[in-house]
């Protein structure tokens, strides 16, 4: 396009964002409630008016070119900054107003995150709040989050990065006294590859690491699994190791009121080291005022909780 060219139309290039983020013509029709002949009339004007194609198109699929990778690189951003200015201008004499949607997986729902949010919808009430639980580690901003809650080991490189909920967490390998007994308790991490095992599946289809420490050496073990539950199926993957069919792994704080009730007895305690807690983690090109109230509420209540 030439360079003292107009500018193609706001909503033509909004259905072109649209369409690369649903993946296809009859998707982003849904989405933008109009019919999938709009969809495509709006992405042969665009296409004319710049002067280059954007998208490849299949009878099943539909792929970006390089210059369409490019425009939707550089067009989010600016869609970013659009909903930041709305958001403030929105809001007047201290009043946050706005939404604020977070992608979080479900671990942080047990119990780091209900009491962050029952405190920032009290403190303001005027923020729209949209929580997406997802275990897939999908891209934050492609499924129009402002924010989202990660380990550290699945955090983005070019995110900002703060710590929510507690700095440390610890794991706990645990099983039935009457598993036990049958089966005799693990001395080393390798002994659990000889047992029977209930493993946790993310939605994406990776299975949860079992993950060992002392002493400086780290072990890092894929027993087979006897039982593979769905993360959001926790508590009945719980239910079973109560019910002996074997060890499980998961957040030592989950599983400490079965070690109370002695349910459930914990097992190589000392392998189990602790590791970092999550982050909150967002764009630096992304900071609407519901945002940042939500940062500056994340940072005050650490500081209550320590």
């Amino acid at each position: 396009m030439p360079n003292n060219a107009l500018l193609p139309p706001f909503d033509d290039l909004m259905t072109f964002l649209v369409i690369t983020r649903a993946g296809g013509f009859r998707a982003a029709a849904r989405k933008l409630g109009v019919s999938p002949s709009t969809v495509s009339e709006t992405m042969t004007r665009l296409e004319a008016e710049l002067g280059v194609p954007l998208l490849i198109r299949t009878t099943r699929n539909l792929h970006l070119t390089e210059a369409g990778r490019e425009l939707a690189d550089r067009l989010e951003p600016v869609l970013a900054e659009a909903r930041s200015a709305i958001a403030d201008a929105t809001s007047s004499e201290g009043a946050v107003r706005g939404r604020l949607k977070i992608q979080v997986p479900g671990a942080v729902m047990e119990d780091i995150l209900p009491p962050i949010i029952d405190g920032f919808a009290k403190a303001h009430p005027e923020v729209r709040l949209e929580i997406l639980v997802d275990d897939r580690f999908t891209d934050m901003i492609a499924t129009g989050c402002d924010a989202g809650i990660r380990y550290g080991e699945h955090l983005a490189q070019d995110m900002i990065a703060t710590p929510i909920g507690p700095a440390r967490q610890r794991p706990a390998l645990a099983a039935a006294p009457d598993y036990l007994a049958r089966r005799g308790a693990p001395l080393h991490p390798r002994d659990v590859l000889d047992h029977d095992c209930i493993r946790l599946r993310f939605a994406s289809g990776a299975l949860t690491e079992w993950e060992f420490e002392k002493d400086g050496e780290i072990l890092k073990l894929d027993p087979a699994a006897r039982l593979i539950i769905a993360t959001a199926g926790w508590h009945a993957a719980v239910q079973l190791a109560i019910a002996g069919h074997g060890l499980i792994q998961t957040f030592r704080n989950w599983l400490e009121p079965h070690f109370e009730t002695g349910e459930l007895v914990p097992v190589l305690e000392d392998w189990c080291a602790d590791f970092e807690g999550p982050f909150l983690y967002y764009s630096s090109r992304l900071t609407p005022r519901p945002l940042r109230a939500f940062i500056d509420y994340v940072a005050e209540h650490r500081r209550r909780e320590r």
